[in-house]
């Protein structure tokens, strides 16, 4: 029986309030003189009265909500009538706690065909036309993953309310396994590669396999004379694509054989800690879901950065909370399972206020969403994946340009806190043994997710599937994330575990079989979320909360039990072995036999040629106005500088009580480009982490944007108090049209810039990412054909220890008289910056890093700090000075009277430049009276500008440059965001 429990507020709540927001933003709030909402749970299974009076007050607030059961309600004098919910398959998580919620309430199981499905009620009142409920309801739901119904006032009456709907999936086709024939024409082959196998639908959706890939396999096949069953083939398409084999990392490139991974990134590390000798830091490079450095002789800290780009272009929520809980097992899938203690997030958008639609199908089909509303979804969906797995989100930063229009930017990241030693063995080493058994604890299995590690290696186009999408549950995995963490392996219950993440089982599975020689997996017994799954979906689908683990039989009945008594869905599904093959059963037929090393390392090499010729742009022709205050002010108010505390405040940093130095610094709540928590209570080391990313340098030299990414990364942990000398790095790598030689050509000088700046800082890599094929490719609002490809982006994420937060240093100035300084050389480096961005133009002088020159200073600044001589420190970024002396004072809530008239040599001859060159390698920072001598006598030797003082009045002075109140400042700053 379908019962329908209607809940609503008798008063306006913030749901209310936050709609009514929404509407007002989207020009609607003229039309609409009321609205009331409704949260709806359907269930079905049949409940007595007695059970569904239970419930329902379980779910209401007697003092400010009503609740109508299998009734109408009594709301009256409404319009239109817009329910909104999720389809069929896509995962409902307000449904899923309220179902064990009332299991627990009434001491039930729900069976099989028994669920619950939420959906939300919106009652309009005012003077609109269906079209208009339909493009409002269109904007506050994603028509991928949701249903939406309406009705009027007179059809929901006559009605008798909404319809009883409940979006369960229908999989009426039986499944079976196929073999495909790939004794076919070229034609086919790509076919088949690119969109995948044909199936009674029509083709299923991309393999990204290339012809030479295709044609590798059909070999291989040939030689066994033998078809390849469909599973076999959507397995060899996970494993081999780009997404996780990172191939043109891997494969030679122009001179260099070995690749540019191991060339630059993975070299870079190896000289870097042969240098180091006794004081290497690193633990775990390279070869584990997360990198490792030592905290202190008790403890190791880990960490990874992601992202999930293609699934946030479809489903900004869903592929947002999807990468944060993602990296949190990367995280949990460390050696023996660490903890996640801290998230970091970036942003790469278009501006929220561009509203010319793109189309991914012809004649202005397959509407794309709109920027802003990719954005909004983004950052709700990393707000939930945080929050809701009580980990500390303190880090993070928001980058604009109109080239993340087709396919916005998502990184997210995770650091990890593990022991050095359980029980006297080491904890970042793993290795399922021969006989233990393939368990997965976690989230059942669904359409959701499959493909999508094949989509990720595409260009987003017309035939990216639905099905690549899925919405994160943190509850779950939070559940999950202690069972392990907390309790299996502190008990020794496992010998190795990784995440279900790209190719979901297929991958995780066949990975952790490298390190016994084999296995056998029984798909018969992985729970699924619905019956009628295919073998080969079952096999590769990414749906979420998954973790695999190698239990030995003799702990099994222990490891599960203890599962089961923690809510976690545990299930066997086969056995590692040393076979050299992965075997695949389903209903008693073999449906998959392969051998493991033409599984992992079967597929050909594609050498890769480059180009690289240097682009010339026009040098702007800039007024020289004197007196900049309007510049300052214009440039507080930009996307890329201006603050976005609205961020900061809804993420959670202080859950964990480990905050330090916090997200917004100062009275004036500024954004640092740093933070530093405290992961270990009876220690006073702290983690630092900071981040440096530059893509619009990309468009004067790759090389150049790379080496400032890594400086920038350097230079705000530094500015906070890290020690160079104690820092660890990943990179992170989006680029797009990646099969194209120019694009190449930028690939492999940033590579290059990487090894050259990493070793000089001494700097190692821990771990990394790459994606390459960030493009959209589609038609635009006038049906023209079109292809958006975004800026060559690099994203340098750093990691440090801190021996004592006491020292750390915050941004704001802080107490008035002090002197302020500015450390590092002012050049004329206006190319690629956001002054000459705010007049549409890039230029040609693009910042250049002096990594040995910058290394001696960070390293007096370091000796600075432990000397207690600075009482703030900020690392000069976007619009170089300027910004930074305004971010400081706006933070202090302190004026600054300063001349910047020294800075005018070195080829500097205009002030503008003086004030916004973004030079690499420069500190800002202010010292104490007391303190001038001794600090000017660390810095002998160091390039150093005196450039005054700060003040007790609300004055902002450069001498003959600029003078403002730093009211109207802090306003300019937080603009942009206002009202989000």
């Amino acid at each position: 029986m379908i019962n329908r429990i209607e809940i609503s507020s008798a008063v306006q709540d913030a749901g209310t309030r936050v709609l009514l927001a929404k509407l007002h933003k989207l020009g609607f709030s003229s039309k609409v003189d009321a609205i009331a909402l409704a949260q709806i749970y359907t269930v079905d299974r049949k409940l007595s009265s007695a059970q569904l009076d239970l419930v329902t007050s379980m779910l209401t607030n007697p003092v400010t909500q009503r609740a109508d059961i299998n009734s109408q309600g009594e709301i009256n004098n409404f319009n239109w009538a817009a329910e909104i919910g999720f389809l069929p398959g896509v995962t409902d998580n307000v449904a899923k706690t309220t179902k064990e919620a009332i299991e627990d309430l009434l001491d039930i199981r729900f069976g099989e065909s028994d669920d619950v499905y939420s959906s939300n009620m919106i009652y309009i009142t005012g003077k609109l036309t269906r079209l208009e409920v339909e493009e409002m309801a269109s904007n506050l739901a994603n028509p991928l993953i949701m249903r939406i119904l309406i009705k009027n006032y007179k059809e929901f009456k006559r009605n008798n309310g909404m319809d009883k709907i409940v979006p369960r999936v229908k999989l009426n086709v039986a499944p079976k396994v196929i073999e495909v024939d790939l004794d076919v024409n070229d034609e086919e082959l790509t076919a088949i590669g690119k969109q995948g196998i044909l199936g009674i639908e029509g083709r299923r959706g991309p393999l990204a396999l290339d012809l030479i890939y295709m044609q590798e396999i059909r070999d291989y096949f040939k030689k066994l004379r033998r078809k390849p069953t469909d599973v076999e083939l959507e397995s060899i398409a996970q494993t081999w694509s780009e997404h996780c084999k990172h191939t043109i990392f891997a494969d030679p490139i122009d001179e260099v054989k070995n690749g540019l991974y191991k060339e630059f990134i993975q070299k870079a590390t190896r000289e870097i800690r042969l240098l180091k000798g006794k004081a290497d830091f690193c633990v775990s490079v390279f070869t584990d879901n997360s990198g490792a450095i030592k905290f202190d002789e008790n403890y190791l800290i880990t960490d990874k950065v992601e992202t999930h780009n293609s699934p946030s272009a479809l489903d900004p929520f869903g592929g947002a909370i999807t990468g944060i809980v993602g990296v949190n097992r990367d995280a949990i899938g460390f050696g023996q399972g660490a903890r996640p203690i801290v998230n970091r997030y970036g942003f790469c958008f278009a501006d929220p206020k561009d509203t010319v639609p793109l189309y991914k199908g012809k004649n202005k089909t397959q509407k794309m969403l709109s920027s802003k509303f990719i954005m909004e979804g983004v950052i709700e969906g990393v707000n939930v994946g945080g929050n809701c797995s009580g980990i500390p989100t303190p880090l993070g930063f928001l980058q604009f340009d109109n080239r993340y229009k087709g396919k916005p930017l998502v990184f997210v990241g995770t650091v990890g806190l593990i022991p050095t030693t359980i029980k006297g063995k080491a904890a970042y080493k793993k290795r399922a043994k021969s006989g233990d058994y393939i368990v997965v604890i976690g989230g059942r299995v669904g359409k959701d997710g499959i493909h999508g590690a094949t989509f990720s290696s595409e260009a987003l186009d017309m035939g990216s599937p639905a099905t690549a999408v899925q919405i994160g549950d943190p509850i779950t995995q939070k559940k999950l994330s202690d069972a392990v963490v907390k309790e299996a392996n502190s008990q020794m219950l496992f010998n190795s575990i990784t995440d279900n993440g790209a190719g979901g089982i297929s991958c995780s599975v066949a990975e952790m079989a490298k390190e016994c020689g084999g296995c056998e997996v029984n798909l018969d017994k992985v729970p699924l979320k619905y019956p009628n799954l295919s073998p080969w979906e079952i096999w590769i689908s990414e749906s979420q909360e998954r973790m695999t683990l190698a239990v030995a039989p003799i702990k099994w009945l222990r490891f599960k039990k203890l599962m089961e008594s923690r809510g976690v869905e545990v299930a066997n599904i086969g056995k590692f072995s040393s076979s050299g093959k992965c075997i695949v059963w389903y209903k008693g037929q073999k449906v998959m036999d392969l051998r493991m090393d033409f599984l992992h390392d079967g597929l050909p090499i594609r050498p890769m040629q480059t180009s690289f010729t240097k682009v010339r742009y026009e040098e702007p022709k800039i007024v020289h106005n004197k007196n900049l205050n309007r510049e300052m002010l214009q440039l507080l108010g930009r996307l890329n500088v201006a603050g976005f505390e609205f961020i900061s405040t809804q993420y959670d940093h202080e859950v964990q009580a480990s905050s330090v130095l916090k997200p917004l610094q100062g009275k004036g709540r500024v954004n640092g480009d740093a933070v530093v928590v405290k992961p270990v209570f009876n220690s006073d080391k702290g983690v630092v982490l900071s981040h440096g990313l530059c893509p619009s340098y990309s468009d004067i030299d790759t090389y150049h944007m790379a080496a400032c990414s890594i400086d920038t990364a350097v230079r705000n942990a530094v500015a906070i108090g890290a020690s160079i000398d104690y820092l660890a790095l990943l990179d992170n790598f989006w680029w797009c049209s990646s099969n194209e030689r120019v694009r190449l050509g930028q690939l492999k000088r940033a590579a290059e810039a990487c090894y050259d700046t990493a070793v000089s800082y001494g700097t190692p890599f821990i771990s990394g990412k790459d994606s390459m094929f960030n493009d959209f490719k589609g038609y635009d609002d006038k049906g023209n054909s079109t292809i958006i490809s975004i800026p060559p982006t690099l994203l340098i994420s750093s990691v440090g220890v801190i021996e004592d937060i006491a020292k750390v240093v915050s941004l704001d100035f802080k107490f008035p008289g002090d002197h302020v300084y500015l450390l590092g050389e002012t050049n004329n480096e206006l190319g690629g910056s956001e002054y000459y961005s705010m007049f549409d133009a890039v230029g040609n002088s693009v910042p250049r890093v002096d990594a040995l020159r910058n290394k001696r200073l960070y390293r007096a600044y370091y000796r600075a700090i432990q000397s207690n001589l600075i009482s703030s420190g900020i690392s000069l970024g976007k619009a170089g000075l300027g910004v930074a002396l305004a971010k400081s004072a706006i933070a202090g809530q302190l004026g600054i009277e300063v001349r910047i008239s020294d800075l005018l040599n070195y080829g500097i001859d205009r002030i503008d430049t003086a004030l916004f060159s973004e030079s690499q390698g420069r500190l800002l920072v202010s010292v104490c009276p007391d303190n001038v001598a001794e600090f000017e006598k660390e810095m002998l030797g160091q390039s150093m500008t005196k450039l005054g003082v700060v003040i007790k009045n609300s004055d902002f002075v450069i001498q003959d440059v600029v003078n403002l109140d730093l009211d109207k400042m802090t306003k300019a700053y937080r603009s942009s965001f206002k009202g989000y």
